[in-house]
């Protein structure tokens, strides 16, 4: 079904709470594994009505944040969401503690019911008036940046089309763009930062109520870090400062001489040639059909899924004003649909959908066709690796999007990619920061992010700008406020995915047979099972980065 044509109906939550208690009455009362898994079905079939219905609004809202009736929509989900959630705990403890647990296990897997564990941990029902806050806080965060207007050449511009100018190779463009870019989050900083005080304060609650130091721990539960610890994390951390810092700082002298400049300022950080990034040729429509083209191409599994996609028009990736700044691949279960949702804006970015959140929607449609929908509740850095790695299997098909700039955008893509693992571990450890010491003032929260950017941004300035040289620039990013420590995933599923990049440029075949066993395994079992069983390198592991830089140096090098 068309997504234009997919009915919405707000969900009745007194309603889903009476089936929620029938369907519990009827598991208590199942004599066996086998009756209580026929229980767990319609638990299935409930869970896939009413989260289509939420997924459909969340969508409509996001397409237009001023639709005053999908706004009011999202207000009431935002509110109502966490009475739900702990609905879907309650039912879960049945299942956690039930007498035939091995029955259920054996035909669930044990991740679910580890994840089952973590969501006990991180949920109880008094928690749902601090929830339902901090959502509607994380709401009002994604409002502001929505929001933004720019008066550019005579036209009025949102926040997605003005980042296209970040990158115009014309210098004077570009600062000017950014000055823009600064003064806006300047003007809203008073109001970014009393919101994003108040999340970390709630959050710290949150810890404080189930007994937890901080909110660290409950972080990890509620990202379902199933499999690998904080103290992990850490030392992966460390070792991007020691082994892949050094190494990305060379990357960006490069880019520099190849800019022609004296130095780097951070007008210049999207930039990586003199006559400007290579672009997609062609409109949004083409560059559409030139995926479909693609993925037809790729596997038959790809070509079904790709078609699929557009035959229900399951993408809305044109920017408009109004609409939610960024993009992301989110699913409707009843109709097995993924959906993307973007801001197209004449820039590689667009490209970038087309592989990324792509690379999301294969899987969830390959895991759509799954009855076990726990096998679909995969966790983000397995999410990621999905998507980072399909950057890269449908790299030698860029010349039909950037024709003679095909080459110039590979180069740029995968020094790109190499660049993000400092940032995106600098995003981490800020919110670790942040969370271990909730009392940090906006100031001083400002202060620790100068002080981590010259860690792992040494080469970083400013040139005075007075809202990011303080520290400021973390305010644009949307993961802080909303999905705390979610960003370390991407940078774990970036080694992976350069695992991959490595593997497929010797033999593509084997490296794509693995990415295809990867997607289909989905949640089925843990991260760091999967990725040694698909023959990869576990990121975690001492020296592995120290490897993947030395490999990425060394092939750069012979490219050269």
């Amino acid at each position: 079904m068309k997504f234009s044509q997919m009915p919405y109906e707000r969900v009745d939550f007194n309603k889903v709470e009476e089936e929620f208690t029938q369907l519990m009455k009827e598991f208590k009362e199942a004599g066996n594994g086998e009756k209580q898994f026929a229980v767990h079905q319609k638990y299935y079939e409930l869970r896939d009505r009413v989260d289509t219905r939420m997924t459909i609004a969340h969508i409509r809202h996001d397409v237009n944040t001023a639709d005053a009736f999908y706004s009011a929509e999202q207000d009431y989900y935002d509110a109502e969401s966490p009475r739900y959630s702990n609905m879907v705990i309650e039912y879960q403890k049945l299942l956690y503690e039930s007498p035939y647990r091995s029955v259920l296990e054996d035909k669930i897997g044990p991740v679910a019911f580890k994840n089952m564990e973590l969501a006990q941990k991180s949920m109880e029902e008094k928690l749902i008036p601090l929830v339902q806050e901090e959502n509607a806080l994380a709401t009002a965060y994604e409002k502001i940046p929505a929001s933004a207007k720019f008066e550019w050449d005579g036209e009025t511009v949102n926040i997605s089309r003005l980042k296209a100018y970040l990158k115009n190779p014309d210098r004077e463009i570009r600062k000017k763009a950014w000055a823009k870019f600064s003064a806006f989050f300047q003007e809203h900083e008073e109001e970014l930062d009393d919101i994003y005080d108040k999340l970390v304060k709630l959050r710290t609650k949150q810890a404080k109520e189930l007994g937890y130091e901080n909110f660290v721990e409950l972080g990890y539960y509620r990202m379902n870090r199933n499999c690998y610890s904080r103290e992990q994390v850490e030392a992966f951390r460390e070792q991007v400062k020691k082994d892949f810092v050094p190494f990305v700082e060379k990357l960006h002298d490069k880019r520099r001489k190849r800019l022609g400049l004296d130095k780097l300022s951070f007008i210049d950080e999207g930039v990586y040639f003199k006559d400007g990034n290579p672009r997609p040729v062609g409109t949004p429509e083409e560059i559409l059909e030139a995926g479909q083209r693609m993925y037809s191409r790729l596997s038959p599994e790809t070509r079904e899924f790709f078609d699929f996609m557009m035959e229900n028009e399951l993408f809305d990736v044109l920017g408009r004003n109004n609409k939610r700044v960024g993009g992301y691949m989110t699913y409707l279960p009843v109709y097995k649909a993924p959906f993307i949702f973007a801001n197209f804006n004449g820039t590689s970015a667009d490209v970038d959908v087309i592989t990324h959140e792509c690379g999301h929607a294969f899987q969830g449609y390959l895991s759509g066709m799954d009855e076990i929908r726990e096998h679909g509740d995969i966790t983000m850095e397995t999410a990621e690796c999905h998507s980072m790695s399909m950057e890269f299997f449908t790299e030698k098909w860029m010349d039909w999007f950037f024709g003679d700039q095909a080459d110039a955008y590979r180069e740029m893509h995968f020094e790109d990619a190499m660049m993000f693992i400092p940032y995106g571990c600098m995003v981490d450890e800020f919110q670790h920061i942040v969370y271990e010491n909730p009392e940090l003032t906006p100031a001083q929260r400002k202060e620790t992010w100068s002080r981590l950017e010259k860690e792992y941004k040494p080469h970083l300035d400013y040139e005075g700008d007075e809202f990011f040289g303080k520290g400021g620039y973390w305010q644009q990013q949307h993961h802080i406020y909303s999905f705390p420590f979610y960003y370390i995933d991407y940078v774990i599923a970036q080694t992976v995915a350069f695992e991959y990049k490595l593997w497929l440029d010797e033999d593509f075949e084997a490296a794509w047979k693995s990415y295809l066993k990867l997607c289909r395994l989905s949640a089925s079992d843990f991260f760091t099972n999967m990725v040694k069983e698909v023959g990869l390198k576990l990121p975690f592991e001492e020296g592995c980065l120290k490897e993947i830089a030395g490999k990425l140096e060394k092939k750069l090098t012979k490219e050269a």
